[in-house]
Formats: C-alpha cells, sequence, structure tokens
C-alpha cells in the first residue's frame, strides 16, 4: 500500500502537475496569440480603408478645387454652374449635392432644388471655412431633401485679392461611402468617428452603441481629423482547440516518459539497495557462522596439526614427508579460512593507532619482493619523502596491502611489472597497487566485493571482502579499476592524521 502511494504521489507530482501547469500556461499564450492576431488583422482592416479615404478626400478636394476654378469664371451665370454642378453630380456618384453659398451662407445655385434659396450659415462647417479659409468637412452627417444621408464639405472660393468671394459645398454621399467600405471588408464592424468619439459612418454595426460594449482597433485618418474603429473579432474556442489537444498530448507524452525514467531509477535504487541488504545478510550469516564454529574448528585442528608434527618426527621416510607436509599445509590452509570467517564476523572493538604508512610498507617489501620473485614479477615501491600519519591498526592494513600485492603477482603467471604507491593528495593518502596482469572483465567488476565470489580455483572468493571490511573500518574506500588483458590498479583512500 505504502509503494501505492508513493507510486501515485510520483505520478502526481512528475505528470498531472506539470501537465496541468503546462496546459495553462498554454492556453493563456494561445489566447494572447489569438487575441494578437485577431487585433492585427482588424489593424490591417483598418489601415485599407484609412488609405481608401484619405484617396477619396485627396481626389474630392482635388475635384472641388478645379470645380472652385470654374465657379469663379461662371459665377455670373448662375444657369450655368447648375448645370455643371448637375453634369459633375450625374457623372461622379459620390457626390449627393453640389452648391454655391455667397459670403453670408445663402444658397446661390445648385446641381438641385433640395435646398433653394436655403440659408447654410448656422452649419458649423461652412463658418469654420470661411473664418480659417480652407477646406472644411463637416464631423456629423445631415439629411437632404430626398431623404438621403450626408456629409458635407465646404471649399472657399477666392477672387483676385485672395479675398471669399463665395463657398463651394459639396456633400457627400453617407450611402456611397458604405458601399465602398462594405465592398473592401464585408464582414469587418467598422464605424468613423470625429474627434468626440461620435460616430459619423457605421458599417456593418447595428447602432454606435456597441461602440463601448466592443474591443475596437483605432487608426486616425491622415487627412481628417476623424478615426476610423475597426471591431475585433469575437474569440472562436475552435481557433485554438486543436492546438490546445496537440499540446496538452505532446506534455503528457513526455511527463509520462520522464515518470517512467525516474520509476526505473529508483526501482534500480530499490535494486541495489535489496542487493545490499542481502550481501550484509551473507556476512552477517557468516559472520554468526563463524562466530559460533572457529574455536570449535581450531581446537581439533590444533590436536591434529601436533599430531603430525609427532608422527613426521617418528616415521622419516621421504614419503612419508611429504604426505606430513601436505597435511600441515591443509591444515595451514583451514586456519586461514578461519581467520577471515572471524574478520567478517560481528565488529570487535579494534585499538587505532597513528602509524606511518611508510614504515609499513617497507616492513612489507621484502616479503612482496620474494613473492614476485617466484613468479618473475619486477617489484617498484614509490614512497613520498614526508610522512604518511594514518590512523589504522597494522596487522589489518599488512593484510589488506598484502592480500592486493597477492591478487596483482597471481593475475601475473609469465611475469609482469607491480608497483605500490603512496600519493598525498589534500587531506588523504592514496595506496595504488597496480599491475601489468590479465585484468578483470568489466561485467565482473560489479562481482568482486560480493562474498564467495572468485576467479581463483582456490579462492574463498573472501579476501576483497575483507580488504574492503578493513578499509571501511579505518573510515576509507577501496575501488578497483581494471580491463580485460590491460592490467589492474586497485585504490585506497584514507585520511590523514593532521
Amino acid at each position: 500500500m505504502d509503494k501505492l502511494k508513493k507510486s501515485f504521489f510520483i505520478y502526481f507530482i512528475i505528470v498531472i502537475i506539470p501537465a496541468l501547469a503546462g496546459s495553462f500556461y498554454q492556453i493563456h499564450h494561445l489566447l494572447d496569440e489569438d487575441f494578437l492576431k485577431r487585433k492585427n488583422y482588424s489593424k490591417w482592416v483598418a489601415s485599407i480603408h484609412q488609405k481608401s479615404w484619405d484617396q477619396l478626400i485627396t481626389q474630392t478636394v482635388t475635384s472641388l478645387d478645379i470645380i472652385s476654378i470654374l465657379v469663379e469664371n461662371f459665377q455670373p451665370y448662375p444657369e450655368n454652374l447648375a448645370s455643371l454642378f448637375r453634369q459633375t453630380q450625374q457623372s461622379d456618384p459620390r457626390y449627393g449635392g453640389l452648391y454655391l453659398l455667397d459670403r453670408t451662407g445663402k444658397v446661390i445655385t445648385g446641381s438641385n432644388d433640395f435646398l433653394s434659396n436655403a440659408d447654410l450659415s448656422e452649419h458649423d462647417f461652412i463658418n469654420t471655412a470661411i473664418l480659417t479659409q480652407d477646406t472644411i468637412i463637416s464631423d456629423h452627417p445631415e439629411m437632404l431633401g430626398n431623404g438621403q444621408k450626408v456629409i458635407g464639405l465646404a471649399v472657399p472660393v477666392f477672387n483676385d485679392k485672395r479675398e471669399i468671394r463665395s463657398i463651394l459645398v459639396a456633400y457627400l454621399r453617407i450611402d456611397y461611402i458604405q458601399n465602398i467600405m462594405k465592398e473592401l471588408t464585408p464582414d469587418t464592424k467598422l464605424y468613423i468617428v470625429n474627434e468626440d468619439d461620435k460616430s459619423i459612418i457605421n458599417i456593418n454595426a447595428a447602432d454606435a452603441l456597441s461602440i463601448k460594449t466592443q474591443k475596437w482597433v483605432v487608426v486616425p485618418l491622415e487627412l481628417l481629423p476623424w478615426s476610423i474603429k475597426a471591431e475585433i473579432q469575437e474569440f472562436q474556442l475552435s481557433a485554438i482547440l486543436p492546438k490546445i489537444f496537440e499540446f496538452l498530448i505532446r506534455i503528457l507524452i513526455l511527463c509520462h516518459i520522464l515518470f517512467l525514467l525516474i520509476k526505473y531509477v529508483l526501482l534500480k535504487r530499490q535494486a541495489a539497495k535489496e542487493k545490499a541488504q542481502n550481501e550484509a545478510q551473507k556476512l552477517e550469516l557468516v559472520g554468526t557462522l563463524a562466530a559460533g564454529t572457529a574455536h570449535e574448528i581450531r581446537n581439533p585442528l590444533t590436536g591434529i596439526k601436533g599430531l603430525i608434527q609427532l608422527l613426521s618426527e617418528k616415521y622419516k621416510d621421504e614419503k612419508d614427508q611429504y604426505y606430513f607436509s601436505v597435511i600441515n599445509n591443509e591444515i595451514k590452509r583451514i586456519n586461514e579460512i578461519v581467520s577471515e570467517f572471524l574478520i567478517l564476523g560481528k565488529p570487535t572493538a579494534q585499538i587505532l593507532e597513528v602509524l606511518d604508512l611508510r614504515n609499513i610498507l617497507t616492513e612489507l617489501n621484502p616479503l612482496i619482493l620474494s613473492e614476485a620473485n617466484l613468479y618473475n614479477v619486477r617489484y617498484y615501491c614509490l614512497l613520498p619523502p614526508e610522512p604518511v600519519l594514518v590512523k589504522c591498526t597494522k596487522d589489518q592494513i599488512k593484510q589488506v596491502i598484502l592480500n592486493l600485492t597477492k591478487n596483482s603477482i597471481e593475475s601475473m603467471p609469465d611475469g609482469g611489472i607491480l608497483k605500490v604507491e603512496i600519493i598525498i593528495e589534500n587531506r588523504s593518502c592514496i595506496i595504488e597497487v597496480t599491475d601489468t596482469g590479465l585484468g578483470i572483465a568489466e561485467e565482473d567488476l560489479s562481482k568482486i566485493f560480493e562474498p564467495f565470489y572468485t576467479s581463483k580455483d582456490t579462492g574463498t572468493g573472501l579476501g576483497l571482502v575483507i580488504c574492503k571490511r578493513i578499509v571501511d573500518s579505518f573510515g576509507g574506500t577501496i575501488q578497483i579499476l581494471s580491463n580485460k588483458q590491460q592490467g589492474t590498479k586497485a585504490v585506497i583512500n584514507l585520511p590523514l592524521d593532521i
């Protein structure tokens, strides 16, 4: 049950939380991206109409400037001006009417009779044109006599002395402008608003109130003090839903892969932990067995050894002496195995002392050298000039070094080089035992510290286990580096007593 809870907790942390957080972030990002896309589209639409309006106003002003020049020549003949205005209106559908006003704002003549003899002096755009002596467009729609909505545009007509002689008024048809705008963008809601943000013309919009209830992009006109407002289209979930599903599937796949990798690592750690526990149980079993039987084994061996010695003194025959030596060697071997069992048993209180490892190596050199000579191995010992003080037990550290050098020598049956070197590094000393022997296969390196694992025909598989047990008790570490047919290096790292 605990494993299930732990697995669910890991799944929740690795999969669910990142998936939710990633989805939230992605949805927020997609919403922003979609809004920006819709906003840019509306800005593009508004810019199209901005150019269209600027072009329309430019053409209209140019046309009216030409007409104003003709007005100066035909002003004494109102009937001719009326004919000119009618022809202009008929040939250009943008105009709802063309009228000539005197300086007081009264209509003199026009293209139709909707404003005959009307007084337009109260119209703001006409008064502004008179005051500024410039072309002015009205900032609100008007209604002609035929019910047609128009926008007025006033152009002053000057005499030779640059005095205003009359006013040319052109009314632009709103329905004509609306049709042009609809043809450009038939589906977008648009407003033309004045400086007071009041609607002058609307396209595809129900009323002016929606200006305040919707989101808009505002683009000012260059030739008029007006602006174009283009509606930002409403959000459509279907536009981003496929991307959300695609991202969700991807993040779930990635999170599950990560979850499986973590589970794999945890399972591997658990397997390693269980393996270590099994090894510890093996050692404990061996230790318990050794503690209970070691003395019982040694007592009869001592008696046997004494009797063999007596017999060897009685029977001097060469053949008999050979048998006695074999028996003594086997008894000695049994004693060594029992001693190894005792070391693997329950740890006993050790009396550690600070020793100079150089002295220990100096004492061991004759033993190592004699063993090396038997196998035709050249032996080198490299020691630092300064003392190497380590807190340890003399006999046990000797046992570790002798065990490692013995393994190295036995791995070189045809001769080779054995080197033992002590290196001082920071606050530690490193003992390296290097040989040029047969080496250890990569797949066997992970097993060398397991109890009873051995590659020798006569080995117990406890030598390196004992070495590791002793080095660990001194607060150090031991490592074996090797490649098949390329030799082996044993590295012991012990803390210096500073």
